[in-house]
């Protein structure tokens, strides 16, 4: 169930942004073609106002078509049409037809001409393959030409339909963090309660349950966690015993010798957190507060990707996983704000300005608006490559840092 709920909210945060940039296209009149809950193939799909909806099988967030990305290129019209031209010869004039037509810049007549080619391709004879090439690129040209078209779009429609996953990563972070702090807001006060036991340590071999309250070590009273934490260390992997209160009892538990960790001699278990509420306006500075945190802190986490001693702060999509299920152990406030700090840093990725990211393409659109006219789609693809290439070299950091433990714990 732990791992469920975990998994569920990992999904939402990028079903949300995908949901940012759907709401927003079809509101300045980008209508996007699809919305997809997952990623295809689908299990179930509609379609309504021209609109693909669908649940895809492959439970990955969302995912958002929107129409028209790049200018139309004739190349990619007959690159992709030449499969189906040299099955059915006779698609050939259609096609150089609509190829012209772009050539020459006459968008709208290339779009009133589309549909005769895209008669043409259906009722011909066509390989599998060739038949779903030419389909790409009718769509392509379609959405290209379309009224509709992204590239087409004045800069600020552009830059709002692709900032809109970002920022609603950033306002559910806000939403989050508001909420915890007007509920029940951890502090870093750790308690005697027992929040969560981990599996396989001696405190679940000796019996340890969450809930469970530490009253004594060894015999010896322990009426704060710094002494319990205290009492346990010093044991130098000796056995211990330790006496907890559950339902109104007193139980005594082991002994079991505790373990070396990280330097430190443990027993496997976290401490429950006093909590505090607060006020909504204090509430509200609060969460602006932890996601100016997160502003800061990933700016320095990504000045140390060149330094080895901060690299190992980077962690990949296993170690998320590892620590949002630690966090809902210890309580569900915990969870909370964790995943508040996961949107966060998800907005911030996504607005780094390196294409295929959601920072690229708006600052790719500002370059085009200075320049007042489209790059090619080759040029979003070179710097695409580029942009990729430092993207795996993230990845490949945090996964190292997941796989060998070197990441936050």
């Amino acid at each position: 169930m732990t791992w469920l709920v975990v998994a569920l909210g990992l999904l939402l945060l990028v079903f949300l942004h995908e949901l940012g940039h759907f709401t927003v296209g079809l509101a300045v009149g980008i209508r996007p073609r699809s919305f997809y809950v997952g990623f295809p193939p689908a299990i179930a799909k509609f379609r309504r106002n021209g609109i693909e909806y669908g649940l895809g099988s492959i439970p990955l967030g969302g995912m958002v078509r929107i129409p028209g990305m790049h200018r139309p290129s004739p190349h990619d019209l007959e690159a992709f049409t030449a499969p189906a031209m040299r099955e059915e010869p006779s698609l050939a004039p259609h096609v150089q037809r609509v190829r012209r037509l772009l050539e020459s810049g006459d968008l709208a007549a290339a779009h009133a001409a589309l549909p005769e080619l895209q008669r043409q391709v259906e009722g011909a004879k066509l390989s599998s393959g060739a038949r779903r090439s030419a389909g790409r690129a009718l769509r392509d040209v379609e959405e290209g030409t379309s009224p509709e078209a992204y590239w087409s779009a004045p800069t600020w429609k552009r830059v709002a339909v692709i900032a809109a996953g970002p920022l609603m990563n950033i306002l559910v972070a806000f939403v989050i963090f508001f909420a915890v702090y007007t509920t029940d807001a951890p502090t870093g006060n750790p308690t005697t309660g027992v929040a969560a036991v981990e599996a396989h340590t001696p405190a679940a071999a000796a019996g340890l349950r969450s809930g469970d309250h530490i009253v004594a070590v060894n015999g010896r009273p322990a009426h704060t966690f710094a002494a319990v934490s205290r009492d346990i260390r010093a044991s130098h992997g000796a056995r211990i015993t330790v006496t907890v209160e559950r339902d109104g009892r007193r139980v005594t538990l082991g002994p079991r010798a505790t373990t070396l960790l990280d330097g430190r001699y443990i027993w496997g278990f976290s401490p429950q957190y006093r909590s505090v509420s607060y006020s909504a306006g204090k509430s509200a500075r609060l969460a602006a507060d932890d996601c100016w945190r997160v502003v800061t802190g990933t700016g320095t986490a990504l000045k140390g990707i060149f330094n080895s001693g901060q690299r190992a702060q980077i962690s990949g999509p296993v170690g998320i996983v590892r620590t949002s299920k630690q966090a809902l152990q210890i309580g569900f406030n915990w969870y909370l704000q964790l995943l508040g700090l996961i949107s966060m840093s998800l907005a911030l990725l996504n607005l780094l300005p390196l294409l295929p990211l959601d920072g690229g393409h708006i600052l790719f659109s500002l370059i085009e608006s200075v320049r007042r006219r489209s790059l090619a789609r080759e040029v979003y693809e070179r710097v695409s490559f580029a942009g990729m290439a430092l993207i795996l070299i993230l990845m490949y950091i945090a996964l190292h840092n997941d796989v060998t433990g070197a990441g936050p714990r």
